[in-house]
């Protein structure tokens, strides 16, 4: 009997490009909470010995994390109410402590103000510090909603910056579906090589 691929969701799609780059006990950001989804995700994968630094600017998105954490059992992330533009501040100046991978939802937490989004220069302010300290073969994942006031440029600029990132260094992918409807979210990945 032959068996079939179902195209995954963009948010499934992110997830299984972290499970391929991130192990054990290493280091990964999410770096916007939200409600606590990717960080339990990114808590589990790293296990009990590993780290997860969790990242957002509103306090109901660190809460609601931690209730997500708790009722999963999550005892290996340091939430921290912050922008991920900050991100390097609360790294180790150990040059030992590199970031396996990171994960970005942007846009605005859903069932709150709407009109407190990310923005496209603190959201590359982040990638560009966590880029420095990238371990080879890590790896950014950016899901990108644009649909939304200030969408739309924090979209362009983000487009903008990764796709002149050295090639040598970096491989950089867009992952989007062509026929879904209201501006659908979408994913870029960057590898370091």
């Amino acid at each position: 009997m032959r068996s079939y691929i179902m195209l995954q969701g963009i948010l499934n799609y992110a997830h299984e490009l972290l499970k391929e780059c991130v192990h054990p006990n290493e280091t990964v950001i999410d770096a916007t909470c939200g409600n606590g989804n990717d960080t339990v995700f990114l808590s589990k994968l790293v296990g009990e010995h590993g780290l997860v630094l969790g990242f957002d600017i509103q306090e109901q998105a660190i809460n609601n994390t931690k209730q997500k954490l708790k009722e999963n059992n999550c005892d290996n992330v340091k939430l921290i109410l912050d922008s991920h533009a900050n991100a390097d501040t609360y790294l180790s100046t150990d040059t030992e402590q590199s970031i396996a991978g990171a994960i970005f939802n942007l846009g605005y937490l859903p069932k709150s103000d709407k009109s407190i989004i990310t923005q496209g220069h603190t959201t590359m302010t982040a990638i560009n510090k966590i880029l420095q300290r990238l371990k080879e073969n890590g790896i950014i994942v950016l899901v990108i909603y644009h649909g939304h006031p200030g969408g739309k440029e924090e979209k362009d600029i983000i487009l903008d910056k990764v796709s002149k990132l050295d090639q040598k260094k970096y491989t950089v992918l867009k992952h989007e579906f062509l026929n879904q409807a209201n501006t659908p979210p979408f994913l870029v990945a960057i590898q370091k090589r």
